[in-house]
């Protein structure tokens, strides 16, 4: 199914890009590890190719184009084409209230969650419609879909993620783009350890407001993902799919 498949992860030193990455391995998919932390890249590299893979880790902001156009770049020389992009990297912000945030803490996570994404869209996107055919999975949040406190420039970027899921699919299905978006819940991630770290009281509301009162993990994001992304669900083209506990079903 997915052999000699090729998919860029960003954000894939850890957390759920990390998971993600594992789960396509699984799955004999090669695989482009993108994140700004090298040392933990490369070990998610050797991980990799321990499953019997090929991978590569290319060091990336994703707040800077030339950065994304690189690892886009470097994929296709080292593996000639693209076939999937989970368009994962993110921050979640300050954790305050809006009128609070500095404008250096709003143009960080527009920067990275917005901008980065957009970013690696376009240049995918350039391959892929060579190649005619390629899946994409972005990352919103429930927060891209329902407002929630303290995190208002992170909730306009992953609204601005839904936005662009849309808009690709409708403008590219034709020519054999597939692209979703998931909104997971809060999931246990090193961001969100650290969350939970700078901001107890915040963190005991968010467990207490979903229904199956706990955190996700990162694998059952993974399942979700791989299954956009691997050809199993091709009629499956411009949505947003919730993987929250139920949280946004209340």
């Amino acid at each position: 199914m997915a052999d000699n498949k090729v998919a860029i992860v960003t954000g894939g030193a850890n957390g759920l890009g990390q998971a993600v990455a594992y789960k396509l391995a699984d799955q004999g998919v090669n695989i482009t590890v993108v994140d700004i932390s090298e040392e933990a890249g490369n070990e998610t590299v050797k991980a990799l190719e321990e499953k019997g893979v090929k991978a590569l880790f290319v060091k990336a902001d994703v707040s800077k184009a030339e950065d994304v156009k690189n690892y886009v770049d470097q994929t296709v020389e080292t593996f000639g084409k693209i076939d999937m992009f989970f368009n994962n990297a993110g921050i979640s912000g300050p954790g305050k209230r809006f009128a609070d945030n500095t404008i250096e803490e709003i143009e960080q996570v527009v920067g990275i969650n917005l901008l980065g994404g957009l970013y690696g869209i376009k240049y995918v996107l350039e391959v892929m419609l060579k190649n005619g055919d390629g899946a994409i999975v972005n990352t919103s949040s429930t927060a891209g879909v329902v407002g929630q406190e303290t995190v208002g420039t992170y909730s306009a970027t992953k609204h601005g993620i839904v936005g662009i899921t849309k808009t690709i699919a409708a403008e590219y299905a034709r020519e054999g783009i597939q692209v979703n978006a998931i909104a997971p819940g809060t999931t246990e991630t090193p961001m969100v350890a650290q969350y939970r770290k700078d901001h107890p009281e915040n963190f005991k509301q968010v467990e207490a407001s979903i229904p199956q009162r706990r955190l996700g993990k990162p694998e059952e994001i993974a399942e979700l993902v791989a299954f956009l992304l691997n050809g199993e669900a091709k009629y499956i083209n411009g949505v947003v799919v919730p993987i929250d506990g139920g949280f946004t079903a209340v």
